[in-house]
């Protein structure tokens, strides 16, 4: 299974993920941001793109990575990555349903001055125009679309812990 949290950045995915790993026995984290920045790391690099989920082949191998690593060690893979593209989760759900591979989709809310706020403040990144223009794409894909295929939990006035049990007692039911 995946329990995939996903909401913008700022949010707490990250810190949850490591979170609700804690509490999902036989559970690993695995980031698909570093798949991006394999792809990245091509020489010569790909056509230039501000987001490396733009790249056609960063959809696909989420997929294969992450199905092969379950095949391999089985358990639960917490995929913490931001997905605000309704065409992008569509490639990436579809795919791993196609491979029996059940997903939990979270994402993490708060409020747009909370965000504001977490970005501003974060002590280990710092203040981050790229966080920051991110906030209105996910608030456009949480009205549209975004919510409306996840489970949602709002973080706003939650402790990554707190939220971190509440996922975990959700893939428990």
């Amino acid at each position: 299974m995946i329990v995939w949290l996903n909401g913008t950045h700022g949010a707490g995915k990250t810190t949850t993920s490591a979170l609700v790993q804690q509490l999902i026995p036989h559970s690993r984290v695995f980031d698909a941001e570093k798949v991006g920045e394999t792809l990245m790391d091509i020489r010569p690099g790909l056509p230039e793109t501000d987001n490396f989920q733009h790249w056609p082949p960063w959809r696909p191998l989420v997929v294969e990575t992450a199905r092969r690593v379950l095949d391999y060690a089985g358990g639960t893979l917490v995929m913490p990555m931001t997905v605000l593209v309704e065409q992008y989760w569509r490639e990436i759900s579809s795919g791993l349903a196609q491979h029996d591979v059940p997903v939990r989709h979270f994402v993490l809310h708060a409020n747009q001055e909370t965000l504001r706020g977490r970005i501003m403040g974060d002590t280990v990144l710092g203040p981050s125009a790229f966080r920051l223009r991110h906030l209105e794409p996910y608030a456009e894909a949480a009205r549209t679309w975004l919510h409306g295929e996840a489970e949602v939990v709002d973080t706003t006035h939650l402790t990554p812990a707190q939220a971190a049990l509440r996922i975990a007692e959700a893939v428990k039911r």
